[in-house]
């Protein structure tokens, strides 16, 4: 192996930046889009269900790839005029994608607990976005941990792919290093031992969440 590349580890950790704001930015527009879109199809109108059914089996079905090129060559330029750079778009797609897979972990969660606890808090004059809100979701999210920690390493994974975009995250840098040394193999086996490291931290710190905010002797029929 020759360690010419190895000046360069500086550089491609500098990745991690970019790495961690497409993850960072995708699970936040996913849990802002994932969690309203579950509420819709639960608890919507037939029309609405329809309607979020669509997003959903879109996002999920399409590959990746193509949905950064349809956004960024496509739908932001030609269909709504405007020109975003490779990072932001990015973001945008992934998060996109992401609340279509966080909005079954949700809906997961809320089919979870129990019917009777709505019925309940009807029954003690609450409106039903009262009851949603304030009985059956705050419970439903710390359920669904467990499924967020998980969309949190697919997210991890997929935001190597940005690098179709331009985007310098790691891998984009890695290959630049590789074509600068013309080494492959020790470049491209320390980037994926950072994919390791960043998703094994991330699953641990999430599971540490989890274990805290649990609740007790609750088991999700739904999940």
């Amino acid at each position: 192996m020759d360690p010419v590349w190895w000046e360069y580890i500086p550089y491609i950790l500098q990745g991690a930046i970019w790495t961690f704001t497409l993850v960072g930015g995708g699970l936040a527009l996913g849990f802002a889009i994932g969690v309203p879109v579950a509420m819709g199809q639960k608890y919507g109108p037939t029309w609405l269900k329809a309607v979020l059914d669509v997003y959903v089996w879109f996002f999920r079905g399409t590959p990746l790839v193509v949905l950064l090129f349809l956004f960024y060559w496509g739908i932001f330029p030609v269909l709504l005029g405007i020109k975003l750079d490779a990072l932001t778009t990015s973001v945008i797609v992934l998060g996109l994608r992401s609340g279509a897979y966080q909005s079954q972990i949700f809906r997961g969660a809320l089919n979870s607990v129990d019917e009777g606890q709505m019925l309940a808090a009807r029954a003690l004059g609450m409106s039903k976005w009262q009851a949603i809100t304030n009985i059956i979701l705050p419970q439903a999210l710390r359920i669904a941990i467990p499924g967020w920690t998980n969309e949190y390493a697919i997210i991890l994974k997929d935001s190597a792919i940005c690098f179709t975009l331009g985007v310098v995250e790691i891998l984009t840098r890695t290959r630049y290093v590789v074509i600068s040394t013309g080494e492959a193999l020790g470049p491209f086996l320390f980037a994926g031992v950072l994919y390791i490291i960043f998703t094994y931290g991330g699953t641990k710190v999430f599971n540490i969440i989890y274990e805290k905010y649990h609740i007790p002797g609750l088991v999700g029929k739904g999940m």
